[in-house]
């Protein structure tokens, strides 16, 4: 059972962004004094990415733990109406799947950072994040990372 009225599940859900999040802007922040310069959202890459690098034909996608459904102490599924959020979720992962292929497959190399390393009780330091970010862009070995939780 929902603790809240329809109403206010209805306000707090329409006000959950798809981009420029907390934790995304932190990233770009962070990348951007350290002098990497980079687009964001660009909509002609499949999965329209957070941040894409093109001098290091490189993206960043900044996922949050739940819409994800990332296998974390910040992700829970939902106890109300389970059915609809677990199709949800899988669906997310399988789009997330299909996307990260899509960009692999078309030359870029992907970097997903996850949400739980920048918020929660197992959380990174920013500096540590944004380190390992720079890592995964001067390595152009690397074709796929996650940064997550300790």
């Amino acid at each position: 059972m929902d603790v809240l009225t329809k109403e206010q599940r209805r306000l707090n859900m329409s006000r959950i962004r798809g981009r420029d999040t907390k934790p995304e802007l932190l990233i770009r922040k962070g990348l951007h004094a350290r002098g990497y310069r980079f687009r964001v959202n660009v909509t002609s890459l499949p999965g329209r990415p957070d941040i894409v690098f093109p001098k290091y034909r490189a993206v960043i996608q900044v996922n949050g733990c739940f819409w994800h459904g990332h296998d974390c102490h910040l992700f829970k599924m939902p106890a109300s109406r389970q059915d609809f959020w677990e199709e949800k979720i899988s669906a997310n992962r399988e789009r997330d799947r299909r996307t990260n292929q899509s960009l692999s497959e078309a030359g870029w190399r992907v970097l997903t950072i996850w949400e739980c390393s920048l918020k929660g009780v197992k959380r990174r330091l920013p500096d540590e994040v944004l380190t390992c970010c720079e890592a995964f862009l001067q390595d152009v070995t690397r074709n796929v990372a996650n940064i997550r939780s300790t």
